[in-house]
């Protein structure tokens, strides 16, 4: 979570719009793109803000919150004139991140049914351990290369980004400097997406029914 004090001016444009003039006020960003101002006065209720998912960009005077429904766009526009504290807090997994029990019965169908991760997987040993923390899968593919899969119920910004922890200490072994990571979780965020994308990192959605043989699987058409 990063928390930043600075002096700027708040402008909101979407459904309404509304204008925060240039004051001293506490800026929220949490892990999953949800953004908060608040002031100094009004309670626990924030002056403006913006819920998950967004697209944050960020210069060094302006932070700018998109959120698209539809064709329609909100927009939140932070100018900042004067940064006083700028810090970030870890903070931990535990809370977000500890498996709940769809987690682990993903965990257990899919280290019997490791192909709906990715083509010609097999399975080398479920909870692979780093120094850490354990990865959910470890796997092989067709080419005999190295695949550490995650699994989530949701993939999230914070899931990404455990698992390019686990995929740093796994390449720090020669033999799998070049060990792939995959993310599965049954939805997966639209921003998680676009961060394991820059990492290389592959997403998979899969459908807890299907794994289960409750029902068949989607059928695809390739043109």
């Amino acid at each position: 979570m990063r928390l930043i004090v600075a002096r700027c001016e708040v402008r909101y444009t979407g459904r309404l719009d509304a204008l925060l003039p240039e004051a001293l006020r506490l800026i929220v960003i949490k892990s999953d793109g949800s953004v908060m101002v608040h002031a100094d006065h009004g309670g626990f209720k924030p002056s403006n803000w913006m819920v998950a998912p967004t697209t944050i960009e960020e210069s060094a005077e302006h932070i700018v919150v998109r959120k698209f429904a539809g064709k329609e766009e909100d927009r939140l526009d932070i100018r900042v004139v004067e940064v006083v504290s700028d810090v970030t807090h870890d903070m931990g997994e535990a809370a977000a991140l500890e498996k709940d029990g769809v987690e682990a019965h993903l965990q257990e169908l899919l280290a019997d049914q490791p192909h709906w991760c990715g083509e010609g997987f097999r399975l080398v040993r479920r909870e692979w351990p780093t120094d850490i923390g354990p990865v959910d899968l470890m796997c092989r593919d067709e080419e005999d290369g190295w695949i550490a899969v995650e699994i989530k119920r949701v993939g999230t910004i914070d899931a990404v980004e455990q698992l390019t922890r686990y995929l740093e200490r796994i390449r720090l072994d020669p033999a799998m400097d070049v060990c792939r990571g995959v993310l599965a979780a049954q939805s997966i965020k639209p921003q998680a997406r676009v961060l394991a994308e820059a990492r290389g990192i592959a997403c998979v959605e899969v459908d807890l029914a299907v794994l289960r043989g409750e029902r068949e699987p989607d059928l695809t058409l390739f043109g």
